[in-house]
């Protein structure tokens, strides 16, 4: 596999940033996020380099004249690694690391190491070699030493392979190794889904712009441990927790990887059976920061990704997290229907909780059923089974051997009920879910 071609060069040290300021998005933005991705990936950044162009340079992406301003900049403050806010093309990365003669990554390749730091479970570890040996796939035209020798000795002459096609030959058997593999866990989670679906167990899942505060919601929501920190990508591995304390029976939360813009296409591709978790969900909950001042871009790039993955048009519940920081106050907004649209709240205070889980409650279509039914002389087993629910407030018996019933009980019990074989079952699907 290729080595580093700047060994001397520590890429977790003295770092330099490179801003081309190329399309409107390049904005104040966009450059804070990705200061901060560098920081999460652990690097020192000493120096920062905004260059703005009409039109990218297809040699260097940054004109030649910001080219040599930043090998002034790399030669005076021994700096080792230069990361581009932007995607580079393998001609334009290995240009940019002859002459600056130091290791240039760019925002994609930026962005895999910071997964690859993180993952901690055997799925997730495997999603991240996946991409970033299909993003080392495309790169494979550094123009390394190495890569121009030719392979030779016993059963290897003739025209013989050069070790660029060896290269490309191992990294596409360990690709087809890897998409195999994640084929076989993705089979057991088909069959964990699967399996929830029969124990009609509803599934809630968390999405949000990455650092939005989906962790710290999670743990408050399923008196869980994961970990949280003030960081891009704090947490990469999906969890599923059980919330015992919502009304009626639990409900699944699932805690997802946080998106952020322009997330490469590589890792999309390799997290989308991670991601497609979320297809399962009876309701998807978006938590936004509510202090962020980005955050309808930011709500934009959730939802694009949602699309893309198939899971846009699920029933949706808005969160609005750390209030405490903004000078709006926790509550509940709701349409002109009377439907929850909206939770403002702060996971870390907790203000605002007791109204998300009833929010919860209710977009799930959980909520109390209260009405009289009339049940027929031949509906004695559901309303036995009603009983057993502790469904029943009150009855009266008629003359005709019917029955008349106050219910309250949980919507999830009665769409159980429906289930029924027979007549039960159609009775419980009339009288209580019409």
């Amino acid at each position: 596999m290729p080595t580093d071609p700047y060994p001397s060069r520590s890429e977790g040290g003295r770092t330099l940033l490179l801003h081309p300021l190329i399309s409107a998005s390049d904005d104040a933005d966009s450059r804070e996020e990705f200061r901060r991705l560098a920081e999460a990936a652990g690097v020192s950044v000493i120096a920062e380099v905004q260059a703005p162009r009409d039109r990218p340079d297809p040699k260097f992406l940054v004109g030649s004249g910001k080219v040599e301003e930043v090998v002034g900049l790399v030669e005076d403050n021994d700096i080792g690694l230069v990361l581009v806010n932007g995607r580079l093309s393998p001609i334009q990365e290995r240009n940019l690391a002859r002459a600056l003669r130091c290791n240039v990554l760019d925002r994609t390749t930026l962005i895999l190491d910071i997964f690859a730091q993180r993952a901690r479970s055997h799925e997730g570890k495997l999603q991240v070699e996946l991409a970033q040996l299909k993003h080392l796939s495309t790169r494979l035209v550094r123009g390394w030493t190495h890569l121009e020798r030719q392979r030779g000795g016993i059963g290897l002459r003739g025209p013989g392979e050069t070790q660029l096609e060896t290269d490309r030959r191992l990294l596409a058997d360990r690709i087809r190794q890897l998409t195999a593999r994640l084929g076989r866990v993705e089979q057991r989670r088909a069959q964990g889904r699967r399996a929830r679906r029969r124990s009609d167990i509803p599934l809630v899942a968390l999405v949000g712009y990455t650092n939005a505060g989906k962790s710290t919601l999670f743990n408050r929501l399923t008196e869980s441990a994961v970990m949280t920190r003030d960081q891009l990508f704090a947490t990469l591995d999906p969890t599923v927790r059980r919330i015992e304390a919502l009304p009626g029976s639990p409900v699944l939360l699932s805690d997802t990887v946080g998106f952020i813009r322009d997330l490469p296409h590589e890792l999309i591709a390799a997290f989308r059976a991670t991601l497609e978790e979320t297809l399962g969900a009876s309701l998807v909950v978006h938590v936004i920061d509510a202090s962020d001042p980005d955050r309808g871009r930011h709500q934009a790039v959730v939802q694009e990704v949602l699309e893309e993955i198939g899971a846009g048009e699920l029933p949706m519940l808005k969160v609005y997290n750390k209030v405490d920081r903004t000078a709006q106050s926790a509550g509940v907004e709701r349409n002109v229907a009377g439907q929850v649209e909206a939770v403002w709240l702060s996971a870390m205070t907790g203000e605002g909780l007791d109204a998300l889980g009833s929010a919860i409650v209710e977009r799930l279509g959980e909520g109390r059923i209260r009405r009289e039914i009339h049940l027929p002389p031949q509906g004695q087993r559901l309303r036995s089974r009603l009983f057993d629910l502790g469904g029943v407030c009150s009855e009266q018996v008629e003359d005709d051997g019917s029955m008349r019933l106050q219910v309250d009980l949980a919507r999830r019990d009665a769409r159980i009920l429906s289930r029924l074989d027979g007549v039960d079952g159609k009775l419980a699907e009339d009288l209580l879910l019409d």
